[in-house]
């Protein structure tokens, strides 16, 4: 796995009790985009999760958007998630 995304995954593990997570890279779909970069990902998290489940889903995407504040700024520029118990 791309060392970058051991790295997100590490960020969410250490902040909440997840299951599983699968990080899915969707970078390649949007190469004709006018705002495309390759330095920037768009990324797909399936996550599997009682705790993030049984919170509101609203709560839990700001959860998981302010650990990966600084991600989104730098490094991410779309961001799917997906949370399954």
């Amino acid at each position: 796995m791309n060392n970058y995304f051991d790295k997100i995954k590490k960020k969410l593990t250490d902040q909440f009790k997840i299951e599983d997570l699968e990080i899915i890279d969707n970078s390649h779909l949007h190469k004709g985009h006018k705002s495309f970069s390759k330095e920037r990902f768009h990324l797909c998290l399936k996550i599997k999760s009682i705790y993030l489940y049984s919170i509101p889903r609203v709560d839990a995407h700001k959860f998981i958007m302010k650990a990966l504040n600084d991600d989104l700024k730098n490094k991410i520029h779309a961001l799917e998630i997906n949370i399954e118990q």
